[in-house]
């Protein structure tokens, strides 16, 4: 008795041990950072931001292009989730790899795109004789809406598989008229993923600044002038106190998604809703696909051709002068930069990620929900000010300029998905498997490398995807850690655009889609062929 009394005590220890030194690795690596940012806030710093005379329309700028946007791409993309699930439309997978083909890119590419089509000298301008601008309020809001629209397409698609179709079967039964059906039944369903998809969306674009700082003209908004104050002027306090007002739309959205967690819709599905043939209905969903598809793909194609034109927008004949010169200005070893940054971040991001999901989902200990609220804090936390806290709060130590801060900022700032997608797996994995585990004398690191690992192998491959591919593209939060940290690729970007250089600006974004577009294709290639084997 004493000895199992012993064990029980033994394996409590282990079990907080694991969870405080999780909740002190994610303390010093975010909560820390942030509180040193804060702390850099001055009287001083407040009065200048403040009393700027570009602060007040800088708020209304982020303000209202953030909420037109918003509205935008959740309209666009609920309809094409409902067209997706609840239409027999053709061509759907299709369809649903180039919805998210946006996903694969810098926002700052959208912009290039949608200047060589729709700028002062664009192709579309040219063709049409168009007298308007993209630069300023709407080409920002159009700019937003391609980089936010994947997001929200994803959310709710992903929540009308879950509807019950047993509940319209009876209304269908009870003589419901299809609008009122769904009206009364999709919408109340979808309630809560729409407030928590607004308020994402929202602090998506509220917190860019590739989009506005390419597009926006004379508008300009909060991202943009913390992005000049912090990394063109190096003002740090004018930065944090910009810094601290783009966390407040980010906090908004974390409360949100945490009220909203735990009183979700169930994910038992009786019935998957069956769309019924129509050909009207069918028709309409593949036009508007169609549509969505030439919206997503036109500024795509369009930066792309930019890259094997003579001179944009003079001469269009086909050469490889600038694909040439980027390269010989550094682009390749930036690129194995940005691929060894997204290794590294996959590899460590999807390890901690597991672990963290592991303790919280498996340890059954009274810490677990504190930890598990710690691990999602990342969530709130914009990139660009986590970068700007990184740089302050690990300014002059050992890993400041190396490859192990940038590695340890990407995984921050994009480990709440991973770590909530593993959380939610490993919750519908049978919890008395470690129990089993001990009474027939196996140790849980076998339960774990034998059992789980197998089972949720899919999981760990999505992570690790999400981890590179998100690590190849952005530009918010290791703007402030290189130099002196080694340059990634995606930085370029910016860079050739203040030079006015635009072919190699897009040459750069083409390299990061075909980067992201190969490592997204091997995993489908691999995934599909361990279920041909399984089979």
């Amino acid at each position: 008795m004493r000895e199992v009394k012993a064990m029980k005590i033994s394996n409590q220890k282990k079990k907080l041990l694991v969870n405080l030194s999780l909740a002190a690795f994610f303390v010093v690596c975010v909560i820390a950072p942030i509180v040193s940012m804060l702390c850099r806030i001055t009287p001083e710093g407040m009065r200048q931001v403040f009393s700027s005379p570009q602060f007040l329309p800088a708020v209304k700028n982020s303000l209202s292009t953030a909420f037109v946007a918003t509205c935008i791409s959740l309209l666009l993309s609920i309809l094409a989730a409902l067209c997706m699930e609840r239409c027999a439309v053709a061509g759907k997978a299709i369809f649903s790899l180039l919805f998210v083909l946006p996903m694969l890119i810098p926002s700052i590419s959208h912009a290039f795109g949608l200047v060589s089509l729709l700028g002062t000298n664009g192709s579309l301008t040219n063709l049409l004789k168009l007298n308007g601008s993209i630069y300023g309020f709407w080409g920002i809001v159009a700019g937003s809406v391609l980089y936010s629209f994947p997001v929200a397409f994803l959310m709710f698609t992903n929540i009308l598989q879950y509807e019950d179709g047993m509940t319209y079967k009876a209304a269908e039964v009870l003589g419901v008229p299809p609008i009122r059906r769904f009206l009364d039944i999709t919408v109340p369903f979808m309630k809560k993923t729409l407030i928590s998809a607004f308020f994402a969306v929202f602090t998506m674009i509220i917190t860019d600044y590739g989009v506005p700082l390419m597009v926006g003209g004379k508008t300009l908004t909060l991202s943009v002038l913390m992005y000049n104050k912090a990394v063109a002027m190096i003002d740090y306090s004018s930065g944090s106190v910009i810094g601290a007002l783009l966390l407040l739309p980010a906090i908004a959205a974390f409360v949100v998604d945490l009220l909203n967690s735990d009183n979700g819709q169930s994910g038992f599905v009786s019935e998957p809703v069956d769309p019924r043939r129509n050909r009207l209905k069918e028709t309409f969903a593949f036009l508007y696909c169609a549509l969505i598809t030439l919206m997503v793909l036109a500024p795509i194609v369009s930066f792309c051709g930019m890259v094997f034109e003579t001179k944009y927008p003079v001469d269009p004949s086909f050469t490889l002068y600038h694909v040439q010169k980027t390269l010989n200005r550094g682009a390749g070893s930036y690129l194995l930069n940005s691929v060894l940054y997204a290794t590294l971040t996959a590899a460590f991001g999807t390890l901690l990620a597991f672990t963290c999901a592991y303790s919280t989902a498996r340890l059954r200990f009274r810490f677990s929900k504190a930890l598990h609220l710690i691990s999602i804090t990342s969530m709130a936390i914009p990139g660009i000010v986590l970068g700007l806290s990184y740089v302050i709060f690990f300014h002059g130590s050992a890993v400041y300029g190396t490859v192990l801060l940038v590695v340890l900022a990407n995984s921050m700032h994009f480990f709440a998905s991973p770590y909530m997608m593993m959380y939610n797996t490993l919750s519908k994995v049978n919890p008395n498997l470690e129990d089993v585990g001990k009474c027939m004398g196996v140790s849980r690191i076998h339960i774990i490398k034998d059992v789980i690992l197998p089972k949720v192998k899919y999981t760990l491959a999505e992570m690790a995807v999400y981890f590179f591919v998100n690590s190849m593209m952005t530009i918010s939060a290791v703007a402030f850690l290189a130099p002196p940290s080694p340059k990634s690729v995606a930085l370029m970007i910016t860079q050739f655009e203040a030079q006015l250089l635009m072919e190699s600006a897009a040459f750069v974004s083409l390299l990061i889609l075909i980067v992201n577009l190969l490592v997204k294709t091997l995993m489908a290639l691999l995934r599909k062929r361990e279920k041909r084997l399984t089979a």
